[in-house]
């Protein structure tokens, strides 16, 4: 990730932001059933936030997600787009980010989704 700023960016990020790659798999699962598992996924470092796991789309079971009009802009990664979650009889309202064309300090996490931990029933790494 370079010092430097991307186009759009407002401003280099006042705290720690860095990526790499996951040693090990990581699991999400929501009412029931797994909605993603990889052993290719990025983990985000973001300030004091918790680690964010980023898992590449070809790991993810998309037929459980759906696209919605919600998006969000970060200054340090780009525009977010959102997906919620549809199975096992229960639902989650955009509770699956990812960011589609990121800021080239970011660009890693291209073609990523992300879950949110408190909207899916339980994201689980292990090795």
């Amino acid at each position: 990730m370079g010092a430097g700023k991307a186009p759009g960016f407002a401003r280099k990020p006042d705290y720690s932001l860095s990526t790499e790659a996951m040693k090990g798999t990581v699991c999400v699962t929501f009412a029931g059933e797994v909605l993603a598992e990889s052993s290719a996924a990025l983990v985000m470092y973001e300030g004091s936030y918790d680690a964010v796991y980023y898992i590449p789309r070809r790991d993810v079971r998309l037929d459980f997600l759906q696209a919605t009009d919600h998006s969000t802009r970060c200054p340090f990664k780009g525009d977010a787009s959102y997906w919620s979650i549809t199975a096992g009889g229960k639902s989650a309202e955009n509770a699956v980010w990812s960011y589609e064309t990121p800021f080239d300090e970011v660009s890693e996490i291209a073609g990523t989704m992300a879950f949110y931990p408190d909207k899916v029933g339980e994201i689980v790494c292990e090795g």
